[in-house]
């Protein structure tokens, strides 16, 4: 029979690399169902493990019952009587709010489109959206009522179960650790996954502390977002595969494609060159800053011109109950809060859209310059606040300088002076005047509710030239203002295939 003849050696050697092809081409898949197999296991014993505590609960298992009870009242016991331990767990339990959990994963789908990967930007879309699902229509179905303790350290409204807090920070700061962990190496990936998970047992642990949630209620959220993330991970994974990617591993991250789009500033060698005699200088120009506050600030205070005390008490005679209201909000614009969320949004985006560290780091020092300076020529001169009456209420620090104006000062002048050299669009003027507006208003809205003198607004001006004047020429922010090239990130591309191969 032809099938029995022998075959050429000719014909083993192809019959042989088809075979070793054959193996070459499926060793992949078979990776990738073994990896799907041990996922799967994972999404099975979350889901499984939360389903049985879903019916206890509902069946109101009187020995769980009894467990919760006596854990929620021996740490209301143990932590009541302590008020700065409660405020420490405040603290912590406010890292699984809505309101810090949305603001971050906005700005990171925001952050991911702006360096091109949609796909990543769909997925923690998409699974943050599923939390928001899961906790109000889990709670709605189950209607548990909160713990009952002798001394309630928080009120909080709605159903128990599951802890939304701890629902939240499983699937939120589990699915940005799977986005970092594709731009890291080595002990980094460790440093990731320990962070995250120490956040989200924290959190946890607050909201029983705390006496508003039961330990079945954490338990059931932990493992409600270990099986949502496992399950949006795992499609991800098959869209990868499906789109003609290789599956990696999970320490791997999501997507190690986008290692480089997602590495801050690939194409920056050094920050600042010779770091120390940097720092050397910034000190010295924040000392000289100081010198120049003190010295003005203690003029003022002893020779105090006529029209300083007088202006803000003639501004007192306009006021109307809609100038106080306006006034109020004009105010704001330039207290802590709005200054350190101005910075919170713009410096990520500088660094995103950029690539670069280094107007960045201008930014971040002069606002911790700023608040430094204005503390402690505060404390220094010890000026008293305006006759006028005080909308505001008594403030605990001193009138010299304006710490509203000088923030706002500062903030909008760094923002100008990184932004005009790289922005080509005429809407780039909007930020020089902003840097004029933005303090206008906020000094005539402290004036007019009595809280600085003009002098006060002078220093605060006086701290922005010798500081921000400062900063720029020790670290010039804009020694290389255009945006990382494209072909500078295309080397370190190459460079880190030639490492990995």
């Amino acid at each position: 029979m032809p099938g029995n003849l022998p075959r050429s050696p000719e014909e083993s050697e192809v019959s042989d690399d088809n075979r070793v092809v054959e193996r070459a081409g499926w060793a992949p898949v078979r990776r990738f169902a073994e990896r799907s197999v041990a996922g799967l296991a994972v999404v099975v014993l979350a889901g499984l493990a939360f389903g049985t505590l879903l019916l206890l609960v509902r069946a109101n298992w009187s020995p769980l019952r009894d467990l919760d009870q006596s854990i929620a009242t021996g740490l209301n016991d143990l932590i009541a009587p302590h008020a700065a331990l409660a405020k420490a767990l405040n603290v912590v339990t406010s890292a699984g709010g809505r309101g810090f959990l949305v603001p971050i994963v906005l700005m990171v789908i925001v952050l991911l489109l702006i360096r091109r990967l949609p796909r990543l930007a769909l997925y923690l879309a998409v699974t943050g959206l599923g939390a928001a699902i899961l906790d109000p229509g889990l709670k709605a179905l189950v209607g548990r009522v909160r713990p009952v303790v002798a001394e309630p350290i928080g009120s909080y409204s709605g159903p128990s179960f599951p802890s939304g807090h701890t629902l939240g920070a499983t699937i939120v700061y589990g699915m940005l650790a799977l986005v970092l962990l594709s731009a890291t190496r080595g002990r980094h990936k460790a440093w990731i996954l320990s962070v995250a998970g120490l956040v989200i047992v924290a959190v946890g642990l607050s909201r029983i502390a705390l006496g508003v949630h039961f330990l079945s209620d954490v338990l059931a959220g932990w493992l409600l977002g270990l099986a949502w993330i496992s399950v949006t991970a795992y499609a991800f994974r098959v869209w990868r595969r499906e789109a003609g990617h290789p599956t990696p591993s999970v320490t791997d991250g999501l997507d190690p494609d986008a290692a480089d789009d997602l590495l801050p500033a690939p194409a920056e060698e050094k920050v600042l060159p010779h770091p120390w005699a940097k720092g050397a200088e910034i000190l010295v120009g924040w000392v000289l800053t100081f010198g120049v506050l003190f010295f003005v600030g203690k003029a003022v205070t002893r020779w105090e011109p006529p029209f300083d005390d007088a202006f803000p008490r003639w501004l007192q005679t306009f006021r109307t109950d809609r100038l106080d209201d306006l006034s109020w909000l004009a105010s704001k614009a330039g207290d802590t809060h709005a200054i350190l969320l101005i910075c919170l949004i713009f410096c990520p985006l500088a660094l995103a859209l950029w690539r670069q560290w280094r107007p960045v780091l201008f930014i971040v020092l002069t606002m911790v310059g700023e608040l430094t300076l204005f503390l402690c020529a505060a404390a220094a001169t010890g000026r008293a606040r305006p006759s006028a009456e005080q909308l505001d209420g008594q403030m605990p620090t001193s009138s010299f300088p304006s710490g509203h104006i000088a923030a706002t000062i500062c903030i909008w002048v760094a923002i100008a002076v990184v932004t005009l050299p790289r922005v080509r669009h005429w809407w780039r003027w909007a930020f020089p005047v902003l840097a004029v507006v933005m303090p206008l208003l906020v000094a005539f809205s402290r004036m007019y509710r009595g809280m600085h003198h003009p002098t006060d607004v002078l220093g605060a001006t006086i701290l922005t030239a010798c500081w921000v004047g400062a900063l720029y020429l020790i670290i010039r922010p804009n020694a290389d203002p255009a945006t990382a090239s494209e072909a500078a990130v295309e080397v370190h591309r190459q460079e880190q295939r030639t490492v990995a191969a």
